[in-house]
């Protein structure tokens, strides 16, 4: 029996359909934003749609093998393997159509700042920096390092990442990474320890889904104040030598935004004006779903920002993830970009809470 409302696969079999109705008029391409939209919610779909279609082909399969048996009972031996198959099909389906986060087909901005712990904390932040860009070499997403501010012992008081994915699909970077928000907490000897002591220090990491286009969110230039100055630091490799890096400051807010890493002074405003869109998005959304607390059930926040979520204990070899008592003696695994069990276990956490909360 399907545990899926028919009502739900209906409503994606028609919208998939409009899709591809939408995908093959020429007239659709005319708008490159649009098109990609329509193409990246196609992309979505797809999952659905081939899940469903190999339910309905087992479905057909078992009932043919059913027919088959009353004359003949040596079809009778297929029927368990194909009840199997209709029943684990079913689960993955109701699972597809289970409420999902309406951002976790982006791309994402990813900052890392040190916190309390001085030179130590800005090492970290660093680690963290290259434990995400392995990871997304694993994965073959595009990672940018669109700005960077070392510290004297070349670690990383901030970083700022841009992460996409190659092509559109239905469980983008956000899906994956939106769970690494928060404090990250070090225990280790630091260079600087004389004596051997173990130290714990922290970095903070922010990420939000990066919106398509700029114009996705009004930002209104009279609230803004733009400095120009040299780039510098590895951030600044590669680029032009004059004064082309651009700092954004958004002055209602105080959120401030670099980039340094494009070829021009324009093209580093237009980069770093898309990551403030971002930033702001992200702060309306939170705003919004702190005021509507009544649909809180439904719009699952995983992560705390204000709260430890992770501690990374070197003498030990060890990850804890505080937030659902994940641990694993395998740090430096991790810390070289093989995160998956890490994250697996985080998006399982939260796929079982939205289920929860229908």
């Amino acid at each position: 029996m399907s545990t899926q409302s028919p009502s739900a696969i209906d409503d994606i079999l028609a919208e998939h359909a409009g899709l591809e109705r939408q995908l093959s008029d020429p007239s659709l391409h005319d708008d490159p934003g649009a098109a990609r939209r329509v193409g990246k919610r196609f992309a979505e779909l797809a999952p659905v749609m081939a899940t469903h279609a190999k339910l309905q082909a087992a479905r057909d399969d078992l009932d043919a093998a059913r027919e088959l048996a009353a004359d003949d009972p040596a079809f009778a031996e297929e029927i368990p393997a194909l009840e199997a198959t209709v029943a684990e099909l079913d689960a993955t389906l109701t699972d597809l159509l289970a409420p999902r986060d309406p951002h976790d087909a982006d791309d994402v901005v990813l900052e890392i700042k040190s916190g309390a712990g001085g030179e130590e904390s800005a090492l970290f932040a660093a680690d963290l920096a290259r434990m995400y860009l392995k990871y997304c070499e694993r994965n073959g997403w595009k990672a940018q390092v669109l700005g960077v501010t070392e510290s004297d012992l070349g670690g990383y008081k901030e970083a700022t990442l841009s992460i996409k994915s190659k092509e559109a699909v239905r469980d983008g970077v956000w899906s994956r990474l939106k769970f690494e928000g928060g404090v990250h907490r070090v225990q280790r000897v630091p260079v600087t320890e004389s004596q051997g002591r173990i130290h714990t220090s922290a970095a903070g990491v922010l990420i939000y889904p990066e919106p398509e286009e700029v114009e996705d969110v009004v930002i209104d230039e009279t609230e803004l104040r733009i400095d120009v100055y040299r780039s510098s630091g590895k951030g600044g490799q590669g680029v032009n030598t004059t004064d082309s890096a651009v700092r954004i400051t958004h002055l209602p807010t105080g959120i401030v935004v670099t980039c340094q890493n494009e070829r021009s002074q324009l093209q580093n405003k237009a980069r770093a004006l898309q990551v403030l869109a971002a930033r702001l998005q992200s702060a309306a959304e939170e705003q919004a779903q702190a005021a509507a607390a009544q649909d809180r059930a439904a719009q699952i926040r995983t992560v705390d920002r204000s709260e430890r979520i992770r501690t990374y204990n070197f003498p030990e070899n060890r990850i804890t993830d505080h937030r659902i008592g994940y641990k694993a003696n395998n740090l430096d695994a991790v810390l070289g970009g093989d995160m998956d069990a890490l994250l697996d276990a985080l998006v399982a956490a939260d796929r079982q809470a939205r289920l929860e909360a229908q």
